[in-house]
């Protein structure tokens, strides 16, 4: 499988039974493989289910209803969201982003990865006169009143992204900085500093922007919020920091054209999506670790948790039958996690498979000197480079976890740019809606936070909204 230029290779040989190293049977009879999928099934039968899969998925595209699919080239929402960065945005010192799950985790994912370490550190000249931007998802009163009182906020704008218009902890919020701004800065000045994103027809959060002709942007009906990061939601608070969004999507498009065929072995997004699908239901892999060896991408390991937890996590499938399937997402850190989660990884039980997320080259480089050479435990490490460490060990723990007969995997990149991310994102977006179809759920809807949101609407005394019976705690099971 070849790849175009600036874009993940995916390097998934030890996944593949033969490949990975073998381990004595307990038993005393030998050596046997432990855990990987046979090569001749790539060709056969995971090619067929995958086709199956991507015919599932091209019917739901064409219709409409996977409407991330169009992002990349919806020249008018790019438009819209580029616009408001570079003419209103402009005249803050501070953007707070104020939303929760996939209205803050994509904008969090783009702010790790592609502005500078230290962003909101960094004085004007060393951001290029973009603003700070600030991301408040938990409506944690700590965190809240905490950023409230350090930002100037008549120099600071409030971007509030909820597509229904309804999300409590986003709204709570948007009431919050509403009344701060009324106070410190007059009534009257409330709007300049505000911009809705959300549904462009329907909900509270619109209403209010109509009401009070406050600037919105809209969040097409046929993107779920997970799904989203590509559209203004996640268009906007990158655009406003300088990021160049045109490669962003870019990036974004390259990769969805590479997932246009049926065919397993060519489609980048099919192969994740089969390899991951089969470790869990056939090698009982569930826990699915995606661990970035680059700080950039900590953002970007959580935006996957999420898209991949809420998507194929369902208690029935599309059939209506209680299935209750789908991996466990687990974000963990290399190098930091070798000193964690690593001997979990090696030795514990075999229900986990890892995806390393991998870059060619850093975004600078930092050389070792040579110092106290004469010390034979750091001798080794003097002119060397931090990257070749953090590199290496990325290479020896996929190694190691091959030789002990632990499927893994690794996505490279040549570095993280904008062209780089956008087509990660659309990498995992496309797999995990193969995925979705591999396990026969819809990975559109999460009807299992719904019942919470239900609950907490009765709780806080919401209108329409019977108040819950919650029992009290039984003094039996409190220590």
């Amino acid at each position: 499988m070849s790849a175009g230029p600036r874009t993940p290779v995916i390097d998934f040989g030890n996944m593949v039974a033969g490949v990975l190293g073998w381990q004595a049977n307990p038993e005393g009879e030998g050596a046997q493989p432990v855990q990987g999928i046979q090569p001749d099934r790539l060709r056969g039968d995971l090619a067929e289910r995958f086709r199956a899969a991507f015919t599932d998925v091209e019917e739901r595209r064409v219709t409409g209803e996977m409407g991330f699919f169009s992002l990349p080239g919806d020249r008018a929402l790019a438009g819209a969201a580029r616009e408001a960065a570079d003419t209103f945005g402009q005249w803050f010192e501070t953007v707070v982003v104020i939303g929760i799950g996939g209205s803050a985790l994509g904008t969090a994912a783009l702010r790790d990865a592609l502005l500078a370490p230290g962003w909101n550190e960094l004085d004007d000249e060393g951001r290029d006169h973009f603003p700070r931007l600030h991301i408040l998802d938990n409506p944690d009163p700590d965190t809240v009143s905490a950023l409230l009182a350090r930002v100037d906020l008549a120099r600071t704008l409030f971007n509030i992204v909820s597509k229904s218009g309804t999300t409590a902890e986003t709204m709570a919020q948007f009431l919050v900085v509403w009344g701060a701004l009324e106070a410190a800065l007059g009534a009257d000045k409330v709007r300049g500093h505000l911009l809705v994103t959300t549904s462009p027809g329907r909900g509270t959060l619109r209403e209010l922007a109509d009401e009070y002709d406050l600037p919105s942007l809209p969040l097409p009906e046929s993107v779920g919020g997970r799904f989203s990061v590509l559209s203004p939601a996640g268009l906007f608070p990158a655009a406003v920091t300088g990021v160049d969004v045109d490669a962003l999507l870019a990036g974004a498009a390259e990769m969805a054209e590479r997932c246009r065929g049926p065919e397993l072995m060519e489609n980048p997004a099919g192969l994740v999506a089969t390899l991951l699908h089969v470790a869990d239901t056939e090698s009982r892999a569930s826990v699915q670790v995606f661990m970035p060896y680059a700080d950039r991408l900590r953002g970007f390991a959580y935006w996957v948790q999420q898209l991949w937890a809420e998507s194929l996590g369902k208690a029935l499938d599309r059939d209506g039958r209680r299935v209750e399937t789908g991996p466990t997402p687990l974000p963990s850190f290399g190098a930091s996690d070798q000193h964690s989660i690593l001997q979990l990884l090696m030795e514990g039980p075999r229900d986990k498979v890892v995806v390393f997320l991998g870059r060619d080259a850093p975004g600078k480089e930092v050389t070792i000197p040579l110092l106290l050479g004469e010390k034979a435990p750091l001798g080794y490490l003097g002119g060397r480079t931090l990257f070749e460490l953090l590199d290496r060990e990325r290479r020896a723990t996929a190694e190691a976890l091959r030789r002990e007969g632990r499927m893994n995997m690794t996505i490279m990149v040549d570095r993280v740019d904008a062209r780089a991310l956008g087509a990660l994102f659309m990498l995992f977006q496309i797999a995990v809606v193969y995925a979705g179809a591999l396990y026969n759920v819809d990975p559109l809807d999460q009807p299992g936070v719904e019942l919470g949101k239900v609950l907490t609407c009765g709780l806080m005394g919401r209108s329409g909204y019977d108040p819950p019976e919650i029992p009290d705690p039984d003094p039996r099971w409190r220590v």
